[in-house]
């Protein structure tokens, strides 16, 4: 008997984050056959929403030292993808602080683009909801990504939900920033953000990082708790430890729209190739800051340095910071 949790549920859409946070490992610096791959899988294994990069401000992010991904110009999105004439929908990132989103993100009419996602910390909720309601305006669907939602007190995330909740935004995901989250927690994300939303309709998503090796589980607790909005990258390809691995999420749902083959052979073309060049995975070092509830930006430049695998001694100095 198959458990109910587990079931084909028609109105749960897959998100794909492979360029966008998988840029983080590289500057987005993603040769275009590298990304016009990606979205060819996606298109072909039936996932719902593609994340091609960031709305990221050029002033703090010079071309000169980042690729096309992290602003997302429509010219450049449109080489790869031309009008998108698929069912599936392209959206990007921008985080507060770090967008110049007023004059970046263009009308809806003149983008190829169909969804922004607003990326925000606790203490920037102002901006993000005056972000959310331009976004909504232009004509986009937009969602409200609280980022490091395991630093805040339930005070402060029920304050961001009251605020984010009046906005137009369609979808409210708990972000695990750090991957320090458990099921137990997971599922009072879930369900307060559902509380949250329900009076208008707004549906509840997650992104998950996989530093504990946790993120496809804690994916699957949304899930079962009433996430329909669920986020996956191809070989988990993401900052740091990466994120959910979509072939697996691909694997355990139930859906027959989607194909798992494309996922697989888009990992061998592209993904397996990339990894012997840079680095992601749930290592020593962010299981480490995962445990400890920190950003993996110190394990991250642990990873990158001559000592790597100098365990206990990054173990050490994070501790006796503590």
């Amino acid at each position: 008997m198959t458990a109910p949790w587990i079931t084909y549920r028609p109105e749960l859409k897959v998100l794909d984050c492979t360029i966008r946070d998988g840029g983080l490992v590289n500057n987005h610096k993603f040769p275009d056959e590298f990304v016009r791959a990606v979205y060819q899988a996606n298109v072909e294994a039936g996932i719902d929403y593609m994340e091609i990069g960031y709305k990221a401000s050029k002033k703090m992010f010079p071309q000169d030292e980042f690729g096309p991904w992290k602003h997302c110009d429509d010219d450049d999105v449109r080489r790869i993808v031309g009008e998108n004439d698929t069912p599936l929908k392209l959206c990007a990132m921008a985080d507060a602080g770090k967008s110049d989103w007023a004059t970046d993100i263009l009308h809806k009419d003149d983008s190829v683009l169909n969804m922004i996602r607003v990326a925000f910390y606790a203490h920037q909720v102002s901006e993000a909801v005056d972000m959310i309601n331009d976004s909504a305006d232009k004509g986009y669907e937009v969602s409200a990504n609280l980022m490091a939602v395991s630093t805040n007190t339930e005070q402060e995330v029920n304050q961001v939900l009251e605020e984010v909740a009046k906005t137009t935004a369609g979808v409210l995901v708990v972000v695990d920033s750090f991957g320090s989250l458990y099921a137990e927690q997971i599922e009072i994300l879930v369900k307060k953000y559902l509380e949250c939303g329900k009076s208008d309709g707004k549906e509840v998503g997650i992104h998950a990082h996989n530093n504990q090796q946790l993120a496809f589980a804690n994916t699957i607790e949304s899930i079962i708790h009433g996430a329909n909005r669920v986020d996956a990258s191809m070989l988990g390809l993401g900052r740091g430890a990466g994120n959910c691995p979509m072939e697996l999420l691909i694997g355990f749902l139930r859906n027959p729209k989607f194909k798992i083959r494309p996922v697989y052979q888009v990992i061998e073309e592209q993904l397996l190739p990339l990894s012997r060049q840079v680095e992601w995975g749930p290592y020593v070092q962010y299981n480490i800051t995962g445990q400890l509830n920190q950003h993996p930006r110190t394990a991250i430049a642990a990873r990158a340095g001559e000592e790597r695998d100098s365990y206990t001694e990054f173990y050490d100095k994070l501790t006796s910071d503590v």
